[in-house]
């Protein structure tokens, strides 16, 4: 089973229901040119590259003037796709009923986990205003999946996803699983430094690519942090994302499957890892 733990649904008719949403979204996002689709067509998409199930994660921008998904459009999206999808929540952590909304979204929509974005939202992750948030979520059980390092967005500085700023929460909250998007690139080195000193701290491979997926996978995994890091030292804290829909599963996770790593690592990074990070599994390798 391969899990693809970044997957954006904001263009998905069933939740974006008219074109002026969707270009308000475009804009927010930076995913300029991307079309809306329905839902049938994602699920033929994932099909196609051999994908099985996948995160959905939303965004909630309302804090800095942007759009917000609904988080009952994600619970709406699970049931409609049948065990295929883990809705994730988002909020916007300056709002006053920010804790409310989360809970909701965890007690009564059964929600998986959390989604937030730093840079976009505009808050430093280590902030004690950010507290009682991670402190929900560890009581509920539930991960946090970060944007953290650079990003397309507009007004989004990349000062507010610097991997390092992490290190402070992770000590805090040793219990607390969060997730580092995109490797932090380009702190991918301290991305994987983290992964080293924290077992509570995961990321995955949405790693911001400009050109050719695989060029860029050979780059970061076996140059930047030569790949014996991702085959050995991290290789049950890091997760297939594609960060779909800019970029296409298909050639992400062929780019994954050819840099040569073990067959055993291949399959933590595009299964057990997801689910041992969701909490359905148990984490045996900290035995």
């Amino acid at each position: 089973m391969v899990i693809d733990v970044h997957y954006h649904p904001a263009f998905i008719k069933e939740v974006c229901p008219d074109e002026e949403t969707a270009e308000v979204r475009r804009n927010d996002m930076a995913y300029y040119k991307t079309p809306r689709c329905a839902l049938e067509q994602i699920e033929q998409r994932l099909s196609a590259s051999g994908v099985d199930r996948c995160f959905l994660l939303p965004h909630d921008y309302s804090g800095c003037g942007g759009d917000a998904m609904k988080n009952e459009d994600i619970k709406k999206l699970v049931d409609l796709g049948k065990g295929r999808f883990y809705g994730f929540a988002s909020i916007d952590p300056g709002a006053e009923d920010a804790l409310e909304k989360l809970e909701y979204a965890f007690a009564e929509l059964g929600l998986s986990g959390l989604k937030l974005h730093p840079c976009r939202q505009r808050f430093y992750p280590n902030e004690e205003r950010m507290f009682p948030i991670y402190e929900l979520c560890e009581r509920y059980d539930k991960p946090i999946i970060f944007h953290s390092g650079f990003t397309w967005q507009p007004d989004s500085p990349a000062k507010y996803g610097h991997p390092l700023l992490f290190e402070e929460v992770a000590m805090k909250y040793p219990k607390l699983r969060m997730c580092l998007a995109h490797m932090g690139f380009p702190w991918v080195k301290d991305t994987a430094m983290l992964l080293l000193k924290y077992p509570n701290l995961y990321a995955d491979t949405g790693v911001l690519f400009f050109d050719c997926a695989r060029e860029f996978y050979e780059h970061i995994f076996t140059k930047e942090i030569g790949i014996g890091w991702l085959d050995r030292s991290i290789r049950h804290q890091v997760m297939f994302g594609s960060n779909m829909p800019r970029f296409e599963q298909m050639r992400m996770l062929t780019a994954l499957k050819n840099l040569g790593l073990r067959e055993e690592t291949v399959e933590l990074i595009t299964e057990r890892n997801a689910l041992e990070f969701l909490g359905e599994e148990e984490r045996s390798w900290l035995g």
